[in-house]
């Protein structure tokens, strides 16, 4: 794979992934405009999992305690962490599961057409707006039930759609459950780790058996440009929460969106 493409993609992951934009329709929108060869699965596997490790780093504290709450939960006890390990895997579910049933179907590369990566953005960017206006702030993380953590378990599986957002609509559920921006966003981040995990180990297995030297030294580039540039994304974007609305990022993909739509049909 040229270098360039490697560098693009590996560094369009790292900073879209976590943000409420789309990862996956700006991965898409890359190889319809430039006409790149696909990357291939590993690639893009290796990619997402230099993102996994960026939410680790910056969210070590979380996930120790994760971590901790899920040991203490085969000991039988019930604690704080150990209640949100069991709503990060329990609102994991429905997109492994339909996730599975779509590419089984293969289906896949019928979604990651310009015109609906155009139309997902703007439809899911308004219904971003619409939950940052309409909900509150008054909700913590501690504050989460089952059926919270469900619902927004369930309105993941949109993010099959390239453009819709895995983070925006699991942010934007948060946001109509009154949870407040930073809250949102967290869970969102850390709700991606079992997803990429579990792709993650199968591509790293697989990446490992090959005997494709090359493919394994362009896999670890990719994984570790990722991993820096969603760093620096994740590190800004929780910042930026302090501070301002999710309307800049509704914004963009509205302007994105309406700039395809011209692009396909008045070009």
């Amino acid at each position: 794979m040229p270098l360039t493409q490697l560098i693009v993609l590996a560094i369009i992951q790292g900073l879209t992934e976590f943000l409420p934009i789309s990862s996956s329709g700006h991965l898409a929108l890359v190889d319809e405009l430039t006409g790149w060869a696909d990357q291939g699965v590993l690639i893009d596997v290796a990619i997402h999992v230099g993102s996994l490790f960026a939410v680790l780093i910056y969210f070590r504290r979380d996930v120790a305690e994760l971590v901790a709450g899920s040991f203490s939960l085969l000991r039988g006890e019930m604690t704080q962490a150990g209640r949100l390990a069991l709503y990060l895997v329990a609102a994991s579910i429905p997109i492994f599961v339909i996730g599975f049933a779509v590419v089984n179907a293969g289906l896949v590369d019928g979604l990651r057409a310009a015109a609906t990566i155009a139309w997902a953005n703007m439809i899911f960017a308004l219904l971003l707006y619409w939950s940052d206006k309409a909900g509150g702030t008054t909700r913590k993380l501690e504050d989460m039930t089952w059926g919270q953590a469900m619902l927004i378990g369930i309105v993941q599986i949109a993010a099959i759609v390239p453009g819709a957002s895995r983070s925006g609509v699991t942010m934007m559920m948060a946001r109509f459950l009154d949870f407040d921006r930073r809250e949102a966003a967290r869970f969102s981040m850390l709700l991606a780790i079992p997803t990429i995990l579990g792709a993650g180990a199968a591509a790293t297995l697989e990446l490992a058996q090959t005997a494709d030297v090359t493919l394994q030294g362009d896999a670890v580039l990719a994984a570790v440009l990722s991993f820096v540039a969603a760093l620096a994304s994740i590190a800004i974007f929780m910042r930026l929460l302090e501070k301002i609305s999710l309307t800049p990022f509704v914004i963009y993909r509205v302007v994105l969106g309406a700039a395809l739509l011209g692009w396909l049909y008045l070009a």
